[in-house]
C-alpha cells in the first residue's frame, strides 16, 4: 500500500463502518448530505484550489450530472446505472466546452469566475422553460427501490454509495499530486505566465482541469437526483451548490485532498445548528456561514488543514 494513499484509505474505511455503529437515520442523513457537499467541494478544489482557476458556477456541473440521471431514465427508459455514468460524462464534456471557451478567450481571476457563475444562470433559465426538464414543475423520478434502479433501500446504503464516489475522488486528487500534471497546475496557480515560459501546456492543464473538476462535481449532482429523486431548475442550478462547493475548500483547506471533506462536515454542522436555533427564521444557516467564513479569511487563510499543519506540522507535514 503506497505511504501517499494509506492515510485516504484508513480514513476512508473507518467512514466505512460507521452505519454498522450508529443506526440514527438523522445521523446517516447528515453525513449522506456532507460527503455529497464534499464531493461537489473536491470538483471545485481541483480546479480551483490546486489550479487557481476561481469559479462561481459550479452548479452548472453539479445541475448537468442530476438532470442527465433524472432525465435519461424518465424521458428515455435508459437504465439507471447508465443514466448516472452518462451524467458524469456529461459533466465532463460541459467543463471541456467551458474551458475551451474561456480559457482560450484569456478569461482568468474575477473575469472567468464571473463568465462561470453567467453559465450556471443560463442554464438555470434553461432548465426552468425546457419540456424535457419540466419546465418550472421540475422532473419527479419515479420510486422504485433497488439495486437495478440506483436507488437506495437503507440510508447506509446510500451512505456507502456516496462515501465511494468520496473516496474514489480523494484518491484521484491525491494520485494527481504526485504526478507531473499536479505539479503543473500548481505552477499554472501560483504563476500562469512563468509557468507557460517553463514550458507547462496552460491550457491544456486548464482544460484537463476544468474537464475532472465537471466530472467529479457531475457525480454529487447524479447522487442528489437518486437520492432524493426531483429536481427543479433552483435545486439543479441553483447557487446554493456553487457556494456550498467553494465554500467547503475554502474553509476545510484550499489546495489539500483533506478540505473539502473536513469543510463539508464543519458546513453541515452549522447548518444543522442554524435549523435547531433560528426554527423557522430564514437564512440563520448563511449568516453561519459568513460568519466562519470571515473567521476562516482573517484568522486561518489556509483553512482549518492549513491551520492544523501550522500547530502540528510534525504529525500533519503530509496532509
Amino acid at each position: 500500500m503506497s505511504g501517499r494513499f494509506a492515510p485516504v484509505l484508513v480514513v476512508l474505511a473507518a467512514l466505512a463502518l460507521v452505519p454498522l455503529f450508529v443506526s440514527s437515520n438523522v445521523a446517516l442523513n447528515f453525513l449522506k448530505v456532507a460527503l455529497m457537499l464534499a464531493l461537489a467541494g473536491t470538483g471545485w478544489n481541483l480546479l480551483g484550489g490546486y489550479g487557481g482557476q476561481f469559479s462561481f458556477g459550479h452548479a452548472v456541473f453539479f445541475g448537468t450530472g442530476a438532470y442527465a440521471a433524472a432525465v435519461l431514465q424518465v424521458r428515455f427508459g435508459i437504465n439507471p446505472w447508465a443514466a448516472f455514468a452518462a451524467g458524469i460524462a456529461l459533466g465532463a464534456a460541459v467543463g471541456l466546452a467551458i474551458g475551451w471557451l474561456t480559457f482560450r478567450a484569456g478569461l482568468r481571476g474575477s473575469y472567468f469566475a464571473l463568465v462561470t457563475l453567467a453559465f450556471a444562470e443560463v442554464a438555470r433559465i434553461i432548465a426552468s422553460v425546457w419540456p424535457l426538464t419540466g419546465a418550472g414543475a421540475g422532473i419527479l423520478i419515479p420510486l422504485q427501490v433497488g439495486f437495478p434502479t440506483l436507488q437506495f433501500a437503507s440510508r447506509a446504503e446510500g451512505f456507502w454509495f456516496v462515501l465511494a464516489l468520496v473516496g474514489a475522488a480523494m484518491l484521484l486528487v491525491r494520485a494527481i499530486e504526485g504526478q507531473r500534471f499536479g505539479a503543473c497546475l500548481v505552477a499554472v496557480r501560483e504563476n500562469e505566465d512563468a509557468a507557460r515560459a517553463l514550458g507547462v501546456d496552460v491550457l491544456a492543464v486548464k482544460l484537463s482541469a476544468i474537464t475532472l473538476s465537471g466530472a467529479i462535481t457531475a457525480s454529487a449532482g447524479g447522487f442528489y437526483a437518486q437520492t432524493f429523486l426531483y429536481l427543479d431548475a433552483g435545486i439543479a442550478y441553483g447557487p446554493w451548490i456553487s457556494v456550498e462547493a467553494l465554500l467547503t475548500a475554502i474553509v476545510g483547506g484550499i489546495g489539500t485532498v483533506w478540505g473539502p471533506l473536513i469543510g463539508a462536515l464543519v458546513l453541515q454542522a452549522l447548518s444543522e445548528l442554524g435549523k435547531e436555533l433560528g426554527g423557522d427564521a430564514p437564512g440563520l444557516g448563511l449568516v453561519l456561514f459568513g460568519a466562519v467564513l470571515i473567521l476562516v479569511v482573517r484568522f486561518a487563510p489556509q483553512g482549518i488543514v492549513g491551520l492544523a499543519r501550522s500547530l502540528r506540522p510534525g504529525r500533519l507535514a503530509r496532509g
